[in-house]
């Protein structure tokens, strides 16, 4: 069995209680201890929540919701030790956070990944969602094992998740669906990751580059103009050239990241 770090497999209810929270991501990114220093994710203990809640790393959160934000945060993060000791040092733009939230969401959430991988991306021909297409979608998803209070929370959550992440347009009905801006400095955080974890699809077709719009001949595109990636198609061949061995070292090499990334 592969000791790489995965995305989630099993469907759980976190996101009822915690959507993106870029601005608490953030703050838990410099705060957190280097994943060196750690074990691997586990329960958070009682001395971690008190400290994060007399250290102020959420601000004035309560002492429950600090426990929430613990829980969710090493579940999307710490279970990824490369890409944390990348964002510890990080000082990334807005539009940059939301989509490093987006996907570390996605792959801790197999139904966030689900409605923004597949759903979403498949509604964008139409151009707009309602809350009644999501609340149906996840009934579905559900398969009578969620009542139907639960699964219009969970339709709340997804849409205000998705609205951070810049996928939707407004929280009125129908809501427009749109497409971030992604930087190469992002896609290619992307990649580097995806590269050192197991995950179901290929380099160029899964949920993550799709949520985003990048598919097909754009993501192609894309790819070839990356500075750190050599990318070449012919016919069915694809090559992907990394001029970086790891994600650390692709870190080490952009100017806007702090040096000494583990």
């Amino acid at each position: 069995m592969s000791e790489r770090p995965a995305e989630e497999r099993n469907v759980h209810t976190r996101l009822l209680k915690c959507a993106l929270e870029v601005g608490d991501a953030r703050a838990y990114w410099s705060c957190v201890a280097p994943p060196a220093l750690r074990e691997r994710p586990a329960p958070v203990a009682r001395a971690s929540v008190d400290r994060a809640f007399e250290e102020y790393w959420f601000g004035a959160r309560s002492r429950a919701r600090v426990h929430v934000l613990l829980t969710n945060f090493r579940a999307r993060f710490d279970a990824f030790p490369a890409a944390l000791a990348v964002l510890r040092r990080w000082e990334m733009s807005p539009e940059v956070r939301a989509l490093v939230c987006h996907w570390h969401v996605q792959l801790s959430d197999p139904l966030y990944r689900a409605f923004t991988g597949r759903l979403l991306v498949a509604q964008r021909l139409r151009g707009t969602i309602t809350r009644e297409q999501v609340v149906n979608w996840v009934e579905e998803q559900g398969q009578s094992r969620w009542t139907m209070s639960t699964c219009v929370q969970f339709a709340s959550k997804l849409l205000s998740a998705a609205l951070s992440a810049g996928l939707v347009g407004t929280r009125r009905d129908p809501r427009p669906l749109v497409l971030p801006r992604v930087r190469d400095v992002a896609l290619g955080y992307l990649l580097h990751l995806l590269r050192e974890i197991e995950f179901e699809g290929t380099m160029l077709d899964n949920p993550y580059l799709a949520s985003v719009g990048l598919m097909g001949a754009g993501l192609e595109d894309r790819l070839g103009g990356l500075p750190d990636l050599q990318f070449q198609r012919q016919e069915d061949l694809v090559e992907f050239g990394w001029r970086h061995d790891n994600l650390a070292a692709w870190a080490r090499s952009q100017p806007e990241i702090a040096q000494e990334v583990a």
